[in-house]
């Protein structure tokens, strides 16, 4: 007979997933490799990137295809993209490519993005970045159909996995986010914030959801960062600080195994799909210590 643990686990099933440290300074290419390779051992369900052009880092979808050759059946996932910053055609042939090498394993999580010195680096408008991502990702779908596109007589690039689309999920606060969720997506991810706010967030995706007339439910995704061990709130800090210039996040990240428990019980609540974790440092040791903090039965059970 199974255990109440058990059946609630069934029940209320939320996947766990685990970052990649692509941005994190000092971080080796064998670092990402073995990173990746432990997480899958650890059974975490997906392996995401944040990214950035203005900072320095691995580019996302160059490690999440390394990580692909030295895995079988993790995840991957762009958490986000910043997809108003690429060539559409071109980053569409990327997307269809880590999708076919990855047997079917990628998903595209893009946003519009929100600093300004990315889109200096990139040489693009700033102020129409929401404009040209819906003629971007409308681009790119119809180049993921085979049709023509930029001039081109030919198609592009491979078709992905199930013929049709790269599965792709949107981040954003903004409404033109949930738009794009319920007409091109399948579905949202929460990049940074709480549990309550996605509540909110999710109910609003919901709604565009079933007024584009989509069948089935929108997935639903989280982000939150963490730091776990001795010294790795000092990392944190300043890592965030690096990033985003706002240490103060290091505040209310989960810091030690209650926590990570006490984040993972409050997103499940929420009706969360999948809650990735997020490194603030790139020591192997936070594979190890994440996957015990979250525990090994909640792992199976996703």
């Amino acid at each position: 007979m199974r255990s109440a643990f058990s059946i609630l686990l069934t029940e209320m099933v939320m996947k766990i997933g685990i970052g990649l440290p692509n941005t994190v300074p000092d971080t080796t290419g064998e670092d990402l490799l073995e990173w990746a390779r432990q997480a899958e051992a650890a059974g975490f369900a997906s392996l995401a990137t944040i990214g950035r052009v203005a900072f320095p880092g691995y580019e996302e979808l160059v490690a999440l295809a390394a990580a692909a050759a030295v895995t079988s059946k993790i995840g991957l996932f762009t958490n986000v993209l910043l997809a108003a910053t690429r060539d559409p055609v071109l980053l569409a042939k990327e997307a269809a490519s880590l999708d076919q090498l990855s047997g079917g394993r990628f998903v595209l999580g893009v946003g519009v993005g929100a600093r300004e010195d990315d889109f200096i680096a990139t040489e693009r408008n700033f102020h129409d970045r929401g404009r040209r991502l819906d003629a971007a990702v409308d681009l790119m779908h119809r180049a993921w159909r085979h049709e023509p596109v930029g001039g081109s007589p030919l198609p592009v690039g491979p078709r992905p996995v199930n013929g049709d689309a790269v599965p792709m999920l949107f981040g954003g606060y903004k409404p033109a986010a949930i738009r794009r969720c319920a007409r091109w997506g399948i579905g949202y991810t929460q990049g940074g914030g709480t549990a309550e706010a996605l509540r909110e967030l999710k109910a609003k995706v919901e709604q565009a959801w079933e007024e584009a007339g989509r069948e089935g439910r929108p997935e639903i995704r989280a982000l939150v960062y963490f730091a776990l061990g001795p010294g790795s709130e000092e990392k944190a800090r300043a890592y965030l600080d690096a990033y985003y210039h706002r240490s103060e996040i290091a505040d209310r990240i989960p810091k030690t195994p209650e926590a990570v428990q006490q984040t993972i019980a409050a997103y499940r609540a929420v009706g969360c799909d999948l809650l990735s974790f997020t490194p603030t440092s790139s020591g192997l040791d936070q594979v190890e210590r994440l996957r015990d903090a979250v525990g090994a039965e909640v792992l199976a059970a996703a």
